[in-house]
């Protein structure tokens, strides 16, 4: 380098001179092409650490869509999933307490692809969901009328399961609740410009659609099922907002049906026994009032904190029938007590919170007409489910959600947990 008039020059080799350079590109650093920090920096030369330098960003970039700000995991209802999952994973311990760990595994199995079934649905478009309602319908219409074939297997007088391979068996009535939900909200939700209400041709429709699958469960005859979709179709076209006179005409209606029913005895005889015997369970102890007797034992002698789990002589004397899935409360109040009973009740209590407020701050009548369905299924089969443990209600065999063991109901409960989580991210994305 020489200097010339006070600019410096670059002198190339074989030249005796150079080209003078202003003093505006003095402080700039020279850039070299040997794989350097700037050149991977602007994207040139081929440096040992370039791939992994791509590696990292894919990965910050995946991490990012998965957890951030905008992705659909960020937009989950977590307390509603966090009860959710804490009630499977006290059921789980319950079932393998009533039972054997052979159930325990199944159920943890049933658990795990259930989570993933709601997953799955949880991310799907809002306007999907609508879509699918008339292909859930017909499904499950399909699989109700292949259970009065000879593909159906009758247990304890309803032929209401379908015996699949590998020993696995499928309830369809199951999932004609998430069909009646869907179809009501529907029909229910198209409200005319210039409307604030649903029509009487769209009540009309709810009807005559939910009336298909509600014939062929009470022909297994599954009273227990039955009784939970009339309580969903009644609670949708309520809370549908029809006029209050049309509602009291439909109440009146509906009475008039059961009332009709039990003079053309609608009812198996078996029905009409576990109905007088609710009444009186004391006048027949060891025949029809067996179970709601001997579970309002096992929960009186569970005390405030229980025997401890695994630890309850009546359960594991397996005085109760069935107590794995239809009296899985009455093992809760034996070996966790009336703490125990309590925790459950709070789970159950929180999950129909939150899928109330996600009803209450849904964008249109269809968001929040399934929301609030789903929390009437909740509330109403729990409600059945622990009454008739506790001697409030008759045994109609409902599970109890999420803690019965039970492959179908665990997957239409996790259904029905997916298009919550649809719902609440539409509103997140849009509201």
């Amino acid at each position: 380098m020489t200097n010339w008039r006070g600019t410096d020059l670059v002198r190339r080799p074989g030249q005796t001179t150079g080209r003078p350079i202003g003093p505006q590109y003095r402080s700039l650093q020279p850039v070299r092409l040997g794989g350097g920090g700037s050149a991977r920096r602007i994207g040139f030369g081929s440096g040992p650490d370039l791939g992994g330098g791509r590696r990292k960003r894919r990965i910050r970039g995946a991490l990012h869509a998965t957890f951030g700000a905008g992705s659909p995991l960020r937009q989950l209802d977590w307390i509603l999933l966090s009860a959710v999952l804490a009630l499977g994973l006290l059921g789980s311990l319950l079932v393998w307490a009533a039972s054997s760990k052979y159930y325990l595994e199944r159920q943890l199995i049933w658990l795990a692809v259930g989570l993933a079934i709601m997953c799955a649905v949880s991310m799907l478009d809002y306007r999907q969901i609508k879509m699918l309602s008339p292909f859930v319908l017909v499904a499950s219409i399909l699989g109700l009328l292949a259970v009065l074939t000879p593909l159906g297997r009758t247990v304890n007088g309803a032929k209401s399961w379908i015996d699949l391979p590998a020993g696995l068996q499928i309830e369809p009535s199951e999932y004609a609740k998430l069909a009646i939900i869907l179809m009501s909200a529907m029909f229910l939700s198209e409200i005319r410009q210039g409307d604030d209400r649903p029509r009487l041709r769209a009540v009309a429709k709810t009807l005559a659609i939910a009336a298909i699958p509600l014939a062929l469960v009470v022909k297994q005859p599954d009273l227990g099922v039955a009784v939970l979709l009339v309580a969903l179709l009644v609670a949708m076209i309520a809370l549908s907002g029809i006029r209050l006179r049309w509602l009291v005409l439909f109440a009146g209606a509906g009475a008039f049906a059961i009332y009709a029913g039990a003079k053309v005895h609608l009812l198996k005889a078996y029905q009409i026994s576990r109905l007088t015997s609710f009444v009186h369970p004391e006048q027949d102890p060891r025949g029809t009032g067996y179970s709601a007797y001997q579970a309002k034992i096992l929960i009186g002698s569970g005390g405030l904190l229980g025997k401890g789990l695994f630890h309850g002589p009546l359960v594991a004397g397996n005085f109760v029938p069935e107590q794995h899935t239809d009296f899985i409360f009455a093992v809760a109040g034996e070996e966790l007590g009336f703490a125990g009973c309590m925790i459950i009740i709070f789970l159950l209590g929180v999950m129909l919170f939150r899928a109330l407020r996600i009803a209450a701050k849904a964008d249109d009548q269809f968001g929040m007409l399934v929301a609030a369905g789903i929390a009437v299924w909740f509330g109403v089969q729990s409600f059945i489910n622990i009454g008739m443990t506790i001697g409030l209600m008759p045994v109609t065999g409902l599970p109890l959600p999420f803690v019965s063991y039970g492959g179908s109901a665990i997957f239409a409960d996790m259904i029905a947990i997916g298009i919550l989580h649809t719902v609440h991210r539409h509103r997140s994305v849009f509201g």
